[in-house]
């Protein structure tokens, strides 16, 4: 709906006026939100050109400018995580495990982290299935195990993650500062 064959499907239809107008005001609130993402995202990039970890963390293959800002603000100062292990918990990415007695079961995602965090190393974890990825011999190795399309990018977003935390955390405080 948002390319113009999508549009031009819509004019075609023949609704009642009252959907026909229903689908011209949710348009142009699409079209306004649009319109004032693009300004977002050029503040974002602007800025992500101007911060040491988002450069740092802009050499990783799928992360961008927007991806790289989430994770540093969601991520920040690093030195307080002592592991790679625990930025993965930061993002709700790790495996929640139950137990009781001498039983043990993985289970789920735990999703105890930001959600925003989350959305970013996924999506660039979506790259891996790209043939021109350096992860994509990993990606196509869990496929090859049976893992899902999904499962396998979300293993790949917790690599992401801990390469980060430690992207970060060779940059120290500085990662934080603007470029001067």
């Amino acid at each position: 709906m948002l390319r113009a064959n999508g549009r031009a499907f819509l004019r075609e239809l023949v609704l009642p006026p009252a959907a026909l107008q229903r689908i011209e005001v949710a348009l142009a609130i699409i079209d306004e939100l649009d319109r004032q993402l693009v300004v977002l995202e050029r503040d974002l990039a602007r800025l992500a050109r101007h911060q040491i970890g988002c450069q740092a963390l802009m050499r990783q293959y799928g992360v961008g400018p927007i991806t790289a800002t989430t994770v540093l603000c969601e991520l920040g100062d690093v030195t307080r995580l002592s592991a790679s292990r625990k930025a993965v918990r930061c993002t709700g990415l790790d495996i929640g495990v139950y137990r009781s007695d001498r039983r043990s079961r993985t289970g789920r995602i735990t999703r105890q982290g930001a959600p925003a965090l989350r959305w970013a190393l996924y999506e660039a974890a979506q790259c891996a299935c790209k043939p021109a990825s350096p992860d994509h011999a990993d990606y196509l190795a869990l496929k090859a195990r049976g893992l899902s399309h999904t499962r396998a990018t979300m293993t790949i977003a917790r690599k992401l993650a801990r390469r980060s935390f430690h992207t970060l955390r060779e940059l120290g405080p500085s990662a934080l500062e603007p470029l001067t």
